[in-house]
């Protein structure tokens, strides 16, 4: 059998030439998946590259032991979002039991089923009624409750929903605002990793690119403009979506990005500090704040970036 360094590489490759028709077929699908080139390409280069495999791997005791079935409930928010936990599973030595998410079903099969056309003998199944050892589930807060209840009897990593945001100190240049509309447009906003909430000098003026958008989000933006210019609410529109000056609260409505003003910057770390457990990552050249990555990386995470800062790897070997 491969190692898991041969089989995850060889799907990287692989993944280079993922056929047009298979995300013509995901986007049927899900009509929200408008950037699947950019899922695919962020999984390529971060997580199936050799070298950065073999390094994250290098970092755990991964010993012969009698495979423990781990069930994976994954989310459909973002092209292959439940992959990553479906990798650790397989790293770990474990058996991943997979319920794939209505939304992401296709590009999700294909990529199992390019796995197990690379190593035969790997064990990926679906969700039965078989005996589960563990399970990884991913969703919203009312899921993230249910899934606590229906699996308190057997180790469970549970996530809910989280938010990202950015933090500009007034010296960003055109091409780091060009990098930053990457972080907030891509995945429709809809992903954990999305920027939604912009922390922003007084007066400095926060410049965003919108990129082609799908017509699901073109009328989220049609809907939510009407109705907060019928209620007077001040909105600036960029041509696709509208910067709302608010509080330090994230936007109730996909098209909308909210602008929080600052003018002390400990203010805002500070305010990061009690919201920790809500973040997923801070966009930022601020190298002092916490979760921190650089603009047009928010969509691009590290194999050592783990969801809600829980190292998964160590919760599947010490099952």
């Amino acid at each position: 059998m491969k190692s898991v360094i041969e089989i995850f590489s060889e799907l990287g490759t692989r993944l280079k030439t993922i056929p047009d028709c298979v995300i013509e077929r995901a986007i049927e699908q899900n009509s929200w998946f408008s950037h699947i080139p950019t899922a695919i390409d962020a999984l390529c280069s971060e997580f199936l590259d050799k070298e950065k495999i073999t390094k994250w791997l290098s970092k755990y005791t991964i010993r012969e032991h009698e495979p423990k079935r781990v069930a994976i409930i994954m989310a459909g928010n973002i092209p292959a979002v439940g992959f990553f936990d479906l990798m650790c599973v397989i790293a770990s030595g474990n058996i991943p039991v997979v319920k794939y998410s209505s939304k992401d079903r296709v590009l999700m099969e294909y990529i199992v089923n390019t796995l197990q056309k690379i190593e035969p003998q790997l064990s990926i199944e679906q969700m039965s009624n078989f005996p589960i050892d563990a399970v990884i589930a991913t969703g919203s807060d009312a899921a993230a409750l249910h899934f606590k209840a229906a699996f308190g009897d057997i180790p469970a990593l549970i996530r809910a929903s989280r938010h990202s945001i950015a933090v500009l100190t007034g010296t960003e240049s055109e091409k780091e605002f060009t990098e930053l509309s990457k972080d907030v447009f891509t995945h429709c906003s809809l992903g954990c990793r999305s920027v939604s909430l912009i922390f922003a000098p007084a007066d400095f003026e926060v410049k965003l690119t919108l990129p082609n958008m799908p017509q699901c989000y073109k009328n989220n933006y049609i809907a939510t403009s009407a109705l907060m210019t019928m209620t007077g609410k001040k909105f600036t529109d960029i041509g696709g979506a509208l910067l709302v000056e608010s509080s330090a609260e994230f936007p109730r409505n996909l098209s909308c990005i909210n602008i929080c003003r600052y003018n002390d910057i400990n203010q805002v770390k500070e305010w990061i500090n009690t919201h920790r457990d809500t973040l997923q990552c801070v966009v930022s050249a601020e190298k002092s704040l916490p979760l921190r990555v650089d603009f047009g990386k928010a969509q691009y995470p590290e194999l050592t970036d783990y969801a809600d800062d829980v190292d998964i790897m160590n919760f599947l070997l010490t099952l």
